[in-house]
């Protein structure tokens, strides 16, 4: 029968790649970037709730009566303050820490059996938050923080890791891209839930957070299931007929030969090098290249403003005339996860580099509009509609590409060898952008007002630059391929090494 392939010819083939096995691979992983989701937006929604336990916890529950109305404001203590930002800030630590050990838990036991394992640490989390309310809230609610920030970290390299491994090439993008779309859909569903008439009030808020931990069981009942990467059976173990198993089992009715083929060669050329560890990692010329381009990809994710603008989408909201801000809300995050969906459709067409150029060069035009808009809101009713449509677009070509593809790429940039360490490295970088921002922006945004946005504007249209300039397409490529084209990109140091580099290619040429 005729099928549309992900680069948008029409073909005559049945899609065997994408067997039943794969897809409760796929699914049973990314549970996990839903929990990673969930935890990112669980706990702004219950913030005033949170703020009266702890006060009443530590004795401090003050109230004003404000005129002759007897209405009451509760005004949070310095100290409810201060353990609030930390129960805030003790996530991404938690992430910080825990990225540089994804390398080590991934090749000690497997991807499945290291994503299994690292469950103890959401399951505990989830409980420590879901009681906290018959212990010490503010000690139970930190402490649960950074165990699930520990496990985030942990989980953002693992699964795609996992996936970027067991994806078909001509669908190594959407799968990939998944990841992200979990990651939307769990802080859409905190957001939901998180509602004062569901669980974001008195009664349920341990509930809401204790939430946080569901998928890592569901999750750890379904990975038994799911076979393990082929690609670490054979290339790491060196177990051939094991990897093969899997693989079938992966490709339903498709012949593994030709994939096997190419781990075989990666196989080889990996036992040529020494084992790469992340000094290692980041001491080597050879992936010089390869890792400023991964970097500078998660770079641009988290520098790219897009935690400033949900920071700021309430208060723009609300000068905009909507009565209830926190329904446009949930609005923005249902378009998050809209716009990924459409990410996951085009990744594999229009190709890795094009969605993020176009992404980032979007965004820049929007930061624009934003910074505008803010200026002149005062003097012009009609520009609050602007920056309210400058909020939805941004997120809409966010979630295009520099959302979703940083997360996979680096998995696609890296052979077997070099990839556990740069996903690690990759993923710490991220999650320290992701601390800095969430603890600088309040500051500069005191500092710059209404111009804040005119810094990332700044900041986008450097990244385009660099991801024109300097980001290779991977869609359709093997690793093998995407790895020579990095060597291309290199320029020998001497005349020299430019005749060695030419013999080496004639030499494999004669070989092949």
């Amino acid at each position: 029968m005729l099928v549309w392939y992900p680069d948008g010819h029409v073909g005559a083939r049945v899609l065997q790649e994408l067997s039943g096995t794969l897809a409760l691979a796929v699914f049973t992983a990314v549970l996990g970037s839903l929990q990673y989701g969930y935890s990112l937006g669980v706990i702004n929604a219950p913030q005033k709730v949170i703020e009266r336990h702890y006060s009443r916890a530590l004795g401090v529950l003050q109230e004003n009566v404000i005129g002759a109305s007897n209405v009451t404001e509760e005004v949070p203590h310095s100290s409810v303050v201060m353990y609030w930002s930390l129960s805030v800030a003790i996530f991404s630590v938690g992430g910080m820490l825990s990225s540089f050990l994804v390398g080590f838990v991934g090749d000690l036991r497997g991807r499945v059996k290291g994503m299994l394992a690292v469950n103890v640490l959401a399951i505990g989390a989830g409980l420590l938050m879901g009681l906290s309310s018959l212990g010490k809230p503010h000690i139970m609610v930190i402490s649960g923080r950074a165990l699930m920030g520990f496990y985030c970290g942990l989980s953002s390299g693992l699964v795609p890791m996992y996936v970027g491994e067991i994806a078909p090439v001509a669908y190594r993008g959407a799968l990939g891209a998944l990841h992200q779309l979990a990651i939307v859909t769990g802080i859409l569903i905190s957001q939901i839930v998180g509602l004062d008439f569901l669980l974001g009030n008195d009664t349920w808020w341990p509930v809401l957070l204790g939430l946080s931990g569901a998928p890592a069981v569901l999750q750890s009942l379904l990975l038994p299931l799911c076979p393990e990467s082929p690609r670490y059976l054979y290339i790491k173990l060196g177990k051939e007929e094991e990897a093969r198993k899997c693989l079938k089992r992966f490709r339903g009715e498709c012949d593994p030969s030709k994939e096997m083929a190419e781990m075989k060669k990666e196989k080889e050329e990996a036992m040529k090098e020494e084992k790469v560890s992340i000094m290692t990692l980041l001491g080597s010329s050879t992936y010089r290249h390869q890792l400023f381009v991964a970097l500078m990809m998660h770079l641009s994710q988290q520098f790219s403003g897009i935690n400033a603008i949900f920071y700021y989408s309430t208060s723009i909201f609300y000068d905009a005339g909507v009565t209830e801000p926190v329904y446009a809300t949930i609005g923005v995050g249902a378009i998050n996860t809209i716009f990924t969906m459409v990410s996951v459709m085009l990744v594999d067409r229009a190709g890795r580099r094009t969605l993020t150029l176009v992404g980032l060069s979007g965004m820049c035009c929007c930061m624009v509009a934003m910074s505008i808009s803010l200026v002149y809101l005062t003097s012009y009713a009609w520009m609050s509609y602007v920056s309210v449509t400058a909020i939805f677009l941004f997120v809409s070509f966010f979630e295009i590409g520099p959302g979703p593809i940083p997360w996979f790429i680096v998995a696609e940039l890296f052979s077997q060898g070099p990839r556990p360490a740069a996903i690690a490295l990759a993923g710490c970088c991220n999650w320290t952008s992701n601390f800095i921002i969430g603890m600088g922006f309040p500051y500069v945004q005191a500092v710059c007002q209404s111009y804040v946005f005119i810094i990332f504007a700044v900041l986008l249209f450097g990244f385009a630059v660099f991801t024109y300039c300097r980001v290779p397409e991977t869609k359709g490529k093997t690793f093998e391929e995407i790895a020579a084209e990095f060597q291309r990109r290199r320029r020998p140091a001497h005349p020299m090494a430019a005749v060695s580099t030419e013999l080496e290619q004639l030499r494999s040429a004669s070989d092949a």
